[in-house]
């Protein structure tokens, strides 16, 4: 592999670390390899630190692709807690309000899961790197700040029930580029008359990249260690 002159990687992105933690684990274990002290390395599609998943990774002149890999149709598996709501949508913030769930039953929850296949609205998290006026949305809500953030019009192709143990649901996702999964549970939870969270998110596709492609730090850093 060239990676100076570019590679595109896959990895399965731990649980706990940012994508621009993996891809500064990536850029220091490339340096330290190939002898060097800079290295352009730059990922596709941001997954937040909460959720697992396929990361594409550019080394050297790949990075150019970057916004070409990203624009791929994502595909997630999600769990939902129903009945409580967090600020950040998923468990990076404790529950702020707790509602009635007595009413959700699987059948309303498949009814209701239809509504968002197809075209929709939707508002991004005030906990996102969404920009507002220059800033990202993040550093309003950290400061306590009100922040108004405009709807997007996005593209669900595909909304699957793949379990149902209530109040924990878990979906099966595929969408376009832009969509944040904790916002959709946080629409899903009104849409049923309650509240949502996510409790756990994993990418399992981006284009034609699936999860079984990838591989992880660890692994990818002893096949370094081995040419």
């Amino acid at each position: 592999m060239d990676f100076k002159e570019g590679e595109i990687l896959y990895f399965d992105k731990p649980l706990g670390l940012t994508s621009f933690q993996v891809v500064g684990k990536v850029r220091w274990m490339l340096c330290r390899k190939l002898g060097v002290k800079k290295l352009k390395v730059g990922h596709a599609g941001t997954l937040d630190p909460l959720a697992t998943g396929v990361l594409i990774v550019c080394t050297g002149k790949a990075t150019k692709q970057v916004e070409s890999l990203q624009a791929g149709v994502k595909e997630y598996v999600a769990t939902l807690r129903l009945g409580a709501t967090t600020p950040s949508y998923d468990l990076e913030k404790p529950i702020d309000a707790e509602y009635p769930t007595g009413h959700i039953t699987e059948e309303l929850v498949r009814s209701t899961l239809t509504r968002f296949q197809g075209e929709i609205m939707q508002i991004p998290p005030v906990f996102s790197a969404v920009k507002v006026d220059g800033r990202r949305a993040y550093s309003y809500a950290r400061n306590g700040e009100e922040v108004e953030i405009q709807p997007k019009k996005l593209v669900i192709d595909e909304i699957e029930l793949l379990q149902c143990q209530l109040p924990d649901i878990t979906i099966r996702v595929v969408c376009s580029k832009g969509t944040y999964i904790r916002a959709l549970a946080r629409d899903i939870g009104h849409a049923l008359e309650s509240g949502a969270h996510l409790t756990a998110l994993r990418r399992t596709r981006v284009g034609d990249v699936r999860v079984e492609d990838c591989t992880t730090i660890e692994a990818f850093e002893n096949y370094l260690n081995t040419i």
